[in-house]
Formats: structure tokens, sequence, C-alpha cells
């Protein structure tokens, strides 16, 4: 019996284990064996096999040719064991995985994706029309042809459309299932209905779909809430309305407070939505009932809203901002980052700024309509402004300062990706977002000993408590604050 325990104990000493390892989103294979040198100089002599420092374990790649070659190398010396590598992978979640006490199916189902047809303003010797403009394709080019509202422009060799909401209108329901339509912002959209329908285009209308009341729509514009506001009361208002589908309109119209106040509770136990959308939710709503069906009755005040964390915003060093800034070669792109960080703008007020916004003359740059609806002037740095004459004499930009590869205003979405794309290029591994660069300009004025009056100002704050976060993840002075352990 002892001598099977010492035999077994010694032909483990000499058994290689070779481990499955995925690095970079590759597969190699590590070695494991216990402390032996004559093993680990077979290994060093191997030339398809090297000692990684980051795992601190001889590695190869994970190929039938380098495990056979393996084999050969110990083959009566000592044992190699795959039984590890070929083992199911043990799944981790990434964060704590939470016990729901139920969930909240999402009731908009989307319509698979489609291509997308563009509809823009266009001048011809007609007058202004709307060119329709796609990615080739053989089906939608053939709808067109048949359409009852576009037609064929000779001289534009493009299909138009005339303005208005009724064209469009049918536009749309000529392309459903086959394409999306998407309209540049320079076609102010007047029509609710036509609105209503662009927005609501992407999802899935069973029988029992419940569209957005249309005297919901009018209300919010006609009290001038934001287009971006309006946008987001409508897709909850409409989450709302098809959570209860089976209601109908009318019964929800009835419904109580405790009803509503149910809904919400549900969002807020699941755990997978946001303070804000729970909280924007419960506005929407709430708007619907006592603005719209003037229930006054209707307050809402039970629902337990669950409470905002206060995290500290995110902030780059001034060598990320570098790095982000110098990783693209494209001017147009290197000029929108620099206006972020330059000038602490928003997204939405860098792609909303037209040519005349930058007072060259006096060294401001003039944001209209900023969040909340208020303008304001920032700083408009010489290194920027020297970028932005050159961006000017190359791409002559008409009305917007930035405009998009189709002519028209640039978009947000377009923003986000060249500077996720400046960021994984730079090899920047703080996660960071557009908005971070106007973070770290307030945050980086504070540390240069700029009064948080003059940033609340030039960020637009209408609140100083809001501009006051950024005291509390400044470097200013911490370098001479002296923790009591040092003076131990």
């Amino acid at each position: 019996m002892s001598f099977e325990t010492n035999k077994t104990r010694s032909f483990s000493d000499n058994t290689v284990f070779l481990n499955l390892l995925e690095h970079g989103g590759k597969k190699y294979i590590r070695f494991w064996y216990k402390a032996n040198p004559f093993i680990s100089s077979k290994l060093k002599e191997a030339p398809w096999v090297k000692f990684s420092k980051t795992y601190k374990c001889f590695v190869m790649h994970h190929t039938p040719q380098d495990i056979e070659r393996t084999y050969a190398l110990f083959r009566g010396l000592a044992r190699v064991s795959t039984q590890y590598l070929y083992r199911p992978k043990r799944l981790k979640p990434d964060k704590h995985t939470p016990v729901l006490a139920g969930t909240q199916a999402e009731p908009l189902a989307k319509v698979p994706v489609v291509p997308v047809v563009r509809l823009q303003p266009l001048v011809t010797a007609e007058g202004t029309q709307v060119s329709i403009t796609f990615r080739y394709s053989k089906e939608i080019y053939n709808r067109l042809k048949e359409s009852q509202v576009a037609h064929w422009h000779t001289g534009q060799q493009c299909f138009v459309l005339a303005p208005g909401g009724p064209p469009m209108l049918a536009l749309l329901e000529e392309l459903r299932g086959l394409a999306q339509l998407w309209l540049s912002q320079e076609l102010q959209v007047k029509d609710l209905v036509l609105q209503r329908a662009l927005w609501e285009q992407s999802y899935l209308k069973g029988p029992a779909y419940l569209t957005c009341p249309l005297d919901y729509l009018e209300k919010l514009f006609l009290l001038n809430y934001s287009p971006n506001t309006i946008r987001t009361y409508h897709s909850l208002l409409l989450r709302f309305l098809n959570s209860h589908a089976e209601k109908g309109l009318e019964g929800l119209q009835t419904f109580t407070e405790e009803e509503i106040n149910h809904y919400h509770r549900s969002m807020v136990q699941t755990g997978t939505w946001s303070y804000s959308f729970i909280n924007q939710s419960i506005n929407a709503v709430k708007f619907y009932y006592q603005r719209v069906l003037q229930r006054h009755e209707v307050q809402l005040t039970q629902v337990e809203r669950p409470e905002k964390p206060e995290r500290l915003p995110t902030v780059l060093s001034k060598e990320e901002v570098a790095k982000i800034l110098k990783a693209t070669d494209n001017l147009k792109h290197r000029c929108m980052l620099q206006l972020l960080y330059a000038s602490g703008l928003r997204i939405g007020e860098v792609i909303n700024l037209k040519i005349t916004d930058v007072q060259s003359q006096r060294n401001v740059l003039l944001i209209r309509g900023g969040k909340g609806k208020k303008d304001r002037t920032t700083l408009l740095s010489q290194k920027l402004l020297e970028n932005l004459r050159a961006y000017y004499k190359e791409y002559k930009p008409k009305m917007w300062l930035f405009e998009g590869q189709y002519g028209g205003q640039y978009t947000v979405d377009s923003i986000r990706n060249v500077f996720r794309a400046c960021v994984a290029k730079a090899g920047v591994k703080t996660k960071a977002t557009p908005h971070t660069l106007r973070h770290s300009f307030a945050t980086h004025l504070l540390e240069q000993g700029t009064d948080l009056r003059y940033i609340q100002s030039l960020l637009g704050h209408r609140n100083s408590k809001t501009t006051e976060i950024y005291t509390h993840v400044t470097m200013h002075a911490l370098d001479k604050i002296v923790s009591p352990l040092d003076n131990l």
C-alpha cells in the first residue's frame, strides 16, 4: 500500500499539465508542473515554447502541431496531461448578480435591422425639394421607381420628394419593412403625426400596439420642451402604454395611482434600470395623467424613487488628453475633439455650432440654445482657432461648423465613434466618453487656479453646486498635504 502511494506521488511529480490560457482574444496553452529543474530545462530548449513575464510561466500557441511536439519532447521522460485543457470554462459574471424579486419584460420589440434612406433638403431649378439618398439596394431602387410620391430627378441624379409631412408619411409607408427613413436636422419637422411615425418606425406593431397619443406630443411642444426631452418622454410613455396594452388606451386612462406606482415599483425591484431612467419615466407618465388628462389627483408620490448615487466624474490627466487628441490625422475629427476639451462643450453643443458662432475677433465661442435653452460664451483657444481656420479652408462648410459626409449637420453618434477610435489608438485605459473631456476641462481649469464662479459660467451651470463637484476630483494642492502615516 505504501509502495502504491509513493509510486503515484512520483508519477504526479513528473506530470506536465497543459492548461488553457486566453489572452488578447487568442488561445494559448500554459504549462503547470511541480518544481522540477529537469522539466524547466527541457521547456527552455523547445523553440515553440516561451516564458511569459506577465503570467510567470511557460506558454505556447494552442495548435495541434505544438501539442504533438510537446508530447514528443517528454516521451519516456514525463507524462503530459491535457485533462484541464478541454474542461469547459467556468463563466464568471463581471459584476455582482442580484437575486431579483421579479422581472419586467421589455414591452417594445424592435424590427430587424434594415438599410437607412436619408432625406435632405435640395435646391433645384424647380424650387426646394427633398433628396432621397441611400446605399445602393436593388429592392429600395425598385420600390422608389414604383413610388407614388417620389420620382427620379435627371439633373440631380437622385430620387426627390416634395417637401411636407404627407409625402414623407406616404414614403414611410411605401418603404415599411424594407428601409427606415432618416431626416437631416435641416428638415425641421412641424408635423407631429410625421414626427411620431418616424420615432416609432423601429418598433414591431402587433394588433395590440398602442401609439403615443398625439395630444401628449402637442402639449409638450406647446410648453416649449426641448426636442431631446420630448423624444425621451415619448419613448418612456410608449413603453408604459405597451406594458399594459391589453387594457387599451381607454382602460389606461382610468388607471389608479397605485396601478401606476406598481409599474415603476417593478422597475426598481428588477435592478435593471438606472436612477435617471426610472425617474424620467415617472415624470413622463405623470405629465400624461396630470397635464394631458387633467387628473391632478394622480400625484405619484408613493412610488419608491431610487436614490441618486453621488458618483464623481471621470477625469483624464493632461497627458491622456494629449494622447487622445494626437491619435487622429483627420483635421475635422481633431477639431471636434479639441472643442470638447478646449471650450468644455457638451457633445450636442459641438454639432449645433454654426460658422458664425466662432467669433475670432473677440476670442470667444458663442453657444446658442445650450442645456436649458441658455445661450452663453466660452473660451476660444488660439491653438484651436488656428486648426479651425485650416479646417475651414480644406472642408469649406456651408452653414454648420461640422457637416456630415453627405452634407447637413454632423451627428452625435459619429463623434462618439471618432472618440472611441482615438481612445483605443492612444492606448488610454481610462473608461471615458466625449463628455469626459468636458469634465477634464473644468478640473484642469480648477487646478490652474481659475475661480469656481468663472468655471460655472463657462460650463453653463445654473447652480453652483453642480460645479462644486469638481473640487472633489481636483489634485490642486493635494501634493502639499502629508499623510499622517508619513510622520510616524
